[in-house]
């Protein structure tokens, strides 16, 4: 943990796994990024247009470092991303739009941490392998009930 901070970003099974309560608490709003890709999933979510605010664009760094990530992934590994099944869509997504945060912040002496929250296990080892801090679902809506106390 950062001293000044954490940024979580939100993967789509994530985002649905913390219910509405939680999405709508000021932690999340707060401190929660949702990759345009999870927005995209999740636009049948009820409170959707709420969460607009929290939304990361995919921009050109953005996609350079997509195709960072799919460069690591073997040939025939559909466990990350399987666009033939329309599965996984924003699952490196969500690895890329981390690590472009972390690097834009890092110019800041005061950065925030950059942590993926996902219950996928192929998006752990990525963000695992890229060097990020993951934090499980369970974890991030026992986090948010937390600070939703104080």
């Amino acid at each position: 943990m950062s001293d000044f901070g954490q940024r979580y970003v939100i993967d789509t099974n994530a985002l649905g796994q913390i219910g509405r309560q939680r999405r709508a608490s000021a932690y999340f709003l707060e401190n929660a990024v949702l990759p345009e890709e999870v927005m995209h999933e999740a636009s049948g979510f009820p409170d959707i247009t709420s969460l607009q605010g929290n939304a990361h664009p995919t921009t050109p760094r953005v996609l350079h470092l997509l195709s960072e990530i799919l460069s690591t992934v073997p040939d025939g590994d559909t466990r990350l991303i399987d666009l033939y099944a329309n599965q996984g869509n924003a699952d490196p997504l969500v690895v890329a739009c981390a690590l472009e945060g972390q690097e834009h912040d890092s110019q800041f002496l005061l950065a925030p941490e950059w942590i993926v929250v996902t219950g996928d296990e192929a998006v752990r080892a990525k963000a695992v392998e890229f060097g990020l801090k993951v934090l499980g679902n369970d974890e991030f809506a026992a986090l948010i009930d937390e600070n939703d106390k104080t």
